[in-house]
């Protein structure tokens, strides 16, 4: 399955590199509001999920550029990382069971702290070059679900404007794009591209063809692939925010 994964990472390389055109814009425009620099770690204490596309390039370039006397030590760490998250989402479930405001439950959650397993003991991260989008944007000002957020240590002003970076556009395409992957390989699990993970489950998990729900399915081969509208995407058109 590999193989088949190759289109689908380039496309999503393509998305990167937008999302980093945009984040480069404001940080060319607003040099002492982005606060980004080496060492600074907050935001690889921040939780947030993957989609399909994304936790299964990082899994992937995991595998194939981190050593293996290194890799186990980062998978332990992975393991540790995912059951306090594991934990803090059931908390948050259980909360919002017993009635408790979506929005409070989401913004408590927020305030969670873990340590990616990612980060190294000099505050830098093993895989840099392919960390997910969140981190790649995270000292800019984004737009979620309608609501502005922007790192806490950046120089960003509450009640200014600013050009934004529109994270639900991203997500949308991120969606779309995993969508098309699970068309594209056959799989039993139609609804696979729903399912979101944080980093470090994706580490953890073998995504081979079994979990991929595509081993010994022959009798898929002739079936015809319905082409998903958003397969051809133009990612330059739907990137971005205002330019305030």
């Amino acid at each position: 399955m590999k193989n088949d994964l190759i289109p689908f990472f380039k496309k999503y390389e393509a998305l990167v590199a937008n999302v980093e055109t945009v984040f480069a814009q404001v940080k060319d425009k607003y040099p002492e509001e982005v606060k980004c620099k080496q060492g600074c770690a907050d935001c690889c204490h921040a939780l947030f999920d993957l989609t399909l596309i994304e936790a299964l390039y990082v899994n992937s370039r995991f595998n194939e550029k981190i050593a293996e006397k290194e890799k186990h030590e980062l998978l332990e760490k992975a393991n540790k990382a995912d059951r306090l998250i594991y934990k803090i989402k059931k908390e948050a479930y259980r909360a919002h069971k017993d009635g408790e405001n979506e929005d409070t439950v989401i913004e408590e959650v927020a305030k969670k702290r873990i340590r990616c397993p990612l980060l190294g003991e000099n505050d830098l991260c093993d895989m840099y070059e392919y960390r997910p989008i969140a981190c790649r944007v995270y000292g800019i000002p984004q737009a979620i679900g309608g609501q502005g957020r922007t790192c806490g240590f950046s120089g960003f002003k509450a009640g200014e404007s600013y050009p934004t970076l529109n994270l639900d556009i991203v997500h949308d395409q991120l969606m779309a794009l995993s969508s098309a992957l699970v068309q594209e390989i056959r799989s039993r699990h139609f609804r696979m591209a729903e399912v979101l993970v944080p980093l470090s489950m994706a580490l953890i998990t073998d995504y081979n063809d079994e979990y991929m729900g595509i081993a010994g399915e022959t009798a898929l081969k002739d079936e015809p692939r319905q082409k998903d509208k958003n397969e051809k995407m133009d990612t330059q058109e739907t990137i971005g925010g205002k330019d305030d």
